[in-house]
């Protein structure tokens, strides 16, 4: 054979080692599951009421949150028990618990922080911070980089006067209403009257705000005592939120999706 041959040949194999090679596609890092401590609080108690608002867009971000894929509340199983015997002292006295929101991923709180630092995003401040400036969110408590219900035990809940009637759906893009108006002129929630909506990012959402009196007061404080006398601790900022003491996982902000999933498979 000729020189030129195999030159021809050496020329071919350099080609073919300058040839990148397709590196593997890389894997997709699996989601994180929930510890075996946490349960769906409807295998616990299905007369509870749930109406998860981060899954919808009625919310103060006008959209619905990263990591709630399925409506639905989890907690640890000791406060999901707390509830389950707080809910049947109040069904003996013609109430319901309703539950607004339960764990939350540690991504759903990035979202909330994500858009507090979008001062141009202002779609439902006329509904859930009317009279606070967006630029005071942080400062003011309203929003933080972590949440205790990233932990597990934390809940957001009211109460309901049975029969329940329905609460209709939010219309995205409807008028919006201050969450401090009076009950029968704020968005319709079949909650009794707490003297706030939900997330209400106000003063007056203060559990124990003197402005607050009358028959809202005393509809704070049957949720307040009902909820206290199974270990249950408010935060005095937010008439809606509990924790469940002691904390199953008090140093620990979880990030697993809420969904049935993320609770399977248990062995």
């Amino acid at each position: 054979m000729d020189r030129s041959f195999f030159r021809a040949l050496a020329v071919l194999a350099a080609a073919l080692l300058a040839i990148p090679v397709a590196s593997a596609p890389a894997q997709a890092r699996p989601e994180p599951t929930a510890p075996k401590e946490f349960v769906a609080l409807r295998d616990v108690d299905r007369t509870i009421l749930e109406e998860i608002r981060y899954t919808t867009a009625h919310n103060f971000v006008g959209d619905p949150i990263d990591g709630y894929r399925q409506p639905m509340c989890i907690l640890t199983r000791p406060a999901a028990e707390a509830l389950h015997r707080a809910q049947r002292t109040l069904l003996r006295r013609g109430y319901s618990l309703k539950v607004y929101d339960c764990y939350r991923p540690q991504r759903a709180v990035d979202h909330f922080v994500a858009w507090a630092q979008d001062l141009d995003d202002q779609r439902m401040k006329a509904e859930f911070y009317p009279r606070v400036d967006k630029a005071d969110l942080f400062a003011d408590g309203y929003i933080a980089e972590k949440s205790g219900h990233s932990r597990g035990s934390t809940v957001d809940v009211t109460l309901v006067k049975l029969p329940a009637r329905p609460t209709r759906p939010y219309r995205p893009g409807e008028r919006l209403v201050p969450c401090y108006y009076p009950q029968h002129l704020r968005f319709p929630d079949n909650s009794i009257d707490m003297g706030t909506g939900y997330d209400c990012f106000d003063t007056l959402s203060h559990t124990l705000d003197p402005r607050i009196t009358g028959e809202q007061r005393a509809n704070r404080l049957l949720l307040k005592s009902a909820l206290e006398a199974e270990g249950f601790v408010n935060l005095p900022e937010e008439w809606w939120h509990f924790t469940h003491k002691p904390e199953s996982f008090p140093d620990t902000y979880f990030d697993f999706p809420v969904s049935r999933s993320s609770l399977t498979p248990r062995r």
